[in-house]
């Protein structure tokens, strides 16, 4: 009965997590897709300290005003994430040097998170060109529905844990399916990637939380709970934070990896997995690159823009993504301590570009935009180059300064014609 009841739940968690994020749900609240009626607002100071004092100097930046910036957006946004250090335990379970025809090698590991054998843990399935004299630089990113869908090899281990059913993807019950076998090749152009030199490094992101509001019970966060605790603290970390402190675990596993230049690993999110992208590369340096693929409200876009996307609407329809103290500014933009233009500052100096679609104004695309205009004055403090003014773009004119940007064709998802972008990219800062 207590096995049956927890099912119920969880489809009828899932029921509510799909009427929500529907376009039914975004035309009640009525979302503002108008630039003429996005109202006036001040953007948070970038570079005033806390005290007041002005920023001008890198180690100013770097001892007092990031530190501050992180602080805020730990406790505002995204939650902070746990300081307790678990061991995790990487195990290679397979390997192929004759995959994608002997291009590349493929390997498969496990990183266990506890000593349960059922406890959770987290596969990282990583392709590495053959074709090269020294370890490969490399892409790391997160996909949403498990490794098997991104290449249709079969190979790849199907995702072992709870999957969003889709029909079109032929999943169905929660579980990962043999018939959903490189269903998102589309965003996951592999052979492109080893041509081009690059590793790929990609996880399931269900495997360190998924992506339904269960009270925090089925991903990692058990894990970090102190006696008695039941979920995190108001200004403890959601799902994203999760998410990025995944990819944080998989770049301590590159680093171990031979075949990977650990100094040149590229951190790449879409949509949701964007946001995550954006945090992990805000608290973790090593990732040399951040990249951020419509990232929309609580990523890239500007919050105090209300447009497209809201955090009302986000922390409505996902209550789960980010920290509780987040909800206090639903409808209350202007009281946000930061936003997002100084989540993009602190990847300073490392690169970082941001793309958009012109069709995906949910995502706020000027909003986007605009950040990476705001964060540039951070750069400066190096002697980098980022957006230079306020005009957006044309389609498909990219920017690569420290601070990249591209808008191009189409709808909210990741395209051929981006990861081309990002590898043009890479190679101008890698090679």
């Amino acid at each position: 009965m207590k096995e049956h009841r927890s099912r119920l739940i969880t489809i009828f968690s899932y029921f509510i997590f799909v009427l929500i994020s529907s376009s039914g749900f975004a035309q009640l609240t009525e979302p503002n897709y108008e630039e003429s009626k996005v109202l006036p607002y001040t953007l948070p100071q970038l570079l005033i300290t806390r005290k007041g004092l002005p920023v001008t100097t890198v180690k100013q930046w770097e001892n007092i005003r990031r530190k501050e910036i992180l602080q805020l957006f730990e406790e505002q946004v995204y939650g902070k994430m746990p300081d307790q250090k678990i061991p995790v335990h990487f195990e290679v379970t397979s390997t192929s040097a004759n995959a994608l025809e002997g291009k590349a090698t493929r390997k498969e590991i496990t990183a266990h998170f506890s000593t349960d054998i059922n406890g959770p843990k987290m596969y990282i399935l990583l392709y590495i060109p053959n074709n090269r004299t020294k370890p490969a630089p490399a892409f790391v990113g997160m996909n949403f529905y498990g490794n098997h869908t991104i290449w249709n090899d079969p190979e790849i281990s199907l995702a072992r844990g709870w999957v969003a059913n889709n029909k079109v993807f032929n999943i169905n019950e929660n579980k990962a399916t043999e018939e959903s076998r490189g269903v998102r090749t589309s965003r996951w152009p592999v052979d492109k990637i080893i041509e081009r030199g690059y590793a790929l490094a990609t996880i399931y992101y269900g495997d360190l939380d998924p992506d339904f509001d269960d009270g925090f019970k089925n991903g990692i966060h058990p894990l970090f709970y102190k006696k008695g605790q039941q979920k995190p603290a108001a200004n403890e970390w959601g799902a994203i934070g999760a998410w990025a402190w995944g990819m944080s675990r998989a770049m301590d596993y590159l680093e171990k990896d031979k075949d990977i230049n650990a100094k040149q690993v590229a951190l790449l999110g879409h949509s949701r997995i964007g946001k995550a992208a954006l945090w992990a590369g805000a608290t973790d340096n090593r990732f040399a690159v951040v990249i951020s693929n419509n990232s929309g409200c609580g990523g890239a876009a500007l919050s105090m823009r209300n447009y497209g996307e809201t955090v009302g609407i986000i922390n409505k329809a996902f209550p789960h993504w980010f920290c509780d103290n987040f909800e206090q500014y639903n409808q209350n933009e202007s009281k946000l301590p930061v936003d997002q233009h100084m989540l993009i500052a602190l990847m300073a100096p490392r690169p970082v570009y941001i793309a958009s679609a012109e069709e995906d104004q949910w995502a706020d695309p000027r909003g986007e935009f605009l950040s990476g205009v705001y964060a540039s004055p951070v750069y400066a403090l190096y002697n980098l180059k980022g957006l230079d003014n306020t005009d957006i773009p044309g389609i498909h004119q990219p920017i690569m300064n420290t601070i990249g940007y591209h808008i191009r064709a189409g709808k909210h998802d990741v395209t051929t014609y981006d990861w081309e972008r990002y590898m043009d990219f890479t190679d101008k800062f890698f090679r």
